[in-house]
């Protein structure tokens, strides 16, 4: 699954005996990809149209994991665009009924942090790792495309995840957010949601983010162009890499 069709186009184009169907105003690409039964589909951006599209992968497709992959803006000073980002905790960072529960809690859950199971994890960030290297990224990116975005020996890292219906784009917003949850490394707008119903459906779930932006003034400038030259193709080599540990 991904939030954005430049995210899922590439994955579609792996499947075989590729089939079609339409429902709630989304396109569901079924198929097998490495001998593997898979579905594709593309979730739209924020909280409500992920959890609607993770729901419907469960309910009409009967789903037994899912892996999201799109990109996110940085908090973590230490992070730079190419970067990738393993969801070992998400976060609703916009959920608040306090006084009634603290703040990020999920009603009646009780739980702050969605937890990733730790195989799936390990698969990722084995998928992550054999991208980035210099190796291989020099055969997926023209040298030129990866300095339009200053990507240079970028990274995998494991860490948590904030997800909320607000695109970061000041500084005082990450600022803001950092002085509350100081652990998050880069935020995004479905994550966190895709985890909630995953967790109550006990299903297993994966969330890949390439750092697209700072998540500061800049961010509207990289964006776009971004996904279009870089984070597409990122998707597309993950989940190949992924489906072959799958396949072993």
């Amino acid at each position: 699954m991904g939030a954005m069709t430049e995210e899922i186009s590439g994955v579609v184009d792996l499947l075989s005996e590729r089939e079609e169907m339409t429902a709630g105003m989304r396109t569901y690409y079924s198929g097998r990809l490495n001998g593997i039964k898979t579905v594709v589909v593309f979730s739209r951006w924020g909280k409500v149209a992920a959890a609607t599209t993770v729901s419907n992968l469960i309910l009409e497709f009967k789903i037994t994991e899912l892996i999201f992959t799109g990109v996110a803006g940085a908090l973590n000073p230490d992070l730079r665009i190419g970067d990738i980002v393993i969801a070992k905790r998400l976060v609703q960072h916009d959920m608040d009924a306090r006084p009634i529960m603290k703040q990020f809690e999920i009603p009646l859950l009780g739980i702050t942090f969605f937890e990733c199971q730790r195989e799936q994890v390990t698969i990722a960030s084995n998928a992550a790792t054999e991208l980035l290297g210099n190796k291989h990224l020099h055969t997926v990116f023209d040298q030129k495309e990866l300095e339009e975005f200053g990507i240079e020996n970028p990274k995998r890292v494991i860490g948590d995840v904030g997800s909320g219906d607000k695109f970061f784009s000041s500084s005082q917003d990450k600022h803001d957010l950092l002085a509350k949850l100081p652990t998050i490394l880069c935020v995004e707008m479905e994550g966190a949601a895709v985890a909630q119903v995953c967790y109550e459906y006990g299903l297993p779930v994966t969330v890949i983010r390439t750092i697209s932006d700072v998540a500061d003034e800049k961010s509207p400038i990289d964006f776009v162009s971004f996904i279009k030259k870089i984070s597409s193709t990122y998707s597309v080599e993950i989940i190949k890499n992924i489906f072959r540990q799958y396949a072993l």
